[in-house]
């Protein structure tokens, strides 16, 4: 393999990864056939091609050639690329669970709308409505608390608690 041909096949992998990434599946299948067809299968990059292709597959539908392609890819010669592999194929071929409708939300295709018509956006604005900031009410003197309501005797809280601190460190000084 020359170095034009695998410099094509990384871009190509990469731009396949990127459209799997963005969602654009056929042009990721396309991309990651491409580079799949100018790399070594058997080489660690022919590896993480045909991973990227397994799941490519799978989400244009192509379950077949996925599930082919993943078995192909479960005895490859590189260790990781191997195990990687059986673990989609035990993913591909685990049983589908089935889902009642009444489960499921169904999201509009918004595709055939328009992104220039304003007539498509009904109730949207191009502008952002002032925030409204609630006022504060003034500050009262009657909140205050009244100084001479405060109870600041001493309890002697603070010599109980240091005298039981002072007990326990000579305890364990006289314990060494």
């Amino acid at each position: 393999m020359s170095s034009d041909q695998l410099d094509t096949a990384r871009a190509d992998y990469q731009a396949g990864r990127s459209a799997f990434e963005r969602g654009e599946y056929r042009k990721s299948v396309q991309y990651l056939e491409s580079a799949n067809a100018l790399v070594t299968p058997t080489s660690k990059l022919g590896g993480e091609v045909q991973i990227w292709l397994v799941t490519a597959y799978e989400a244009m539908g192509q379950r077949s050639d996925a599930l082919a392609l993943c078995r192909e890819v479960s005895r490859h010669p590189d260790l990781q690329t191997r195990k990687q592999g059986r673990r989609l194929l035990y993913i591909l071929e685990a049983p589908r669970l089935t889902t009642r409708p009444e489960w499921l939300t169904q999201i509009p295709d918004l595709t055939a709308l328009g992104d220039r018509n304003a007539s498509d956006r009904r109730g949207a604005t191009t502008t952002a409505a002032p925030l409204k900031i609630p006022e504060k009410p003034a500050f009262q003197l009657e909140d205050t608390v009244d100084p001479s309501k405060v109870n600041t005797q001493d309890n002697r809280f603070i010599w109980v608690a240091l005298g039981a601190v002072g007990l326990v460190l000579g305890g364990l000084v006289w314990f060494m």
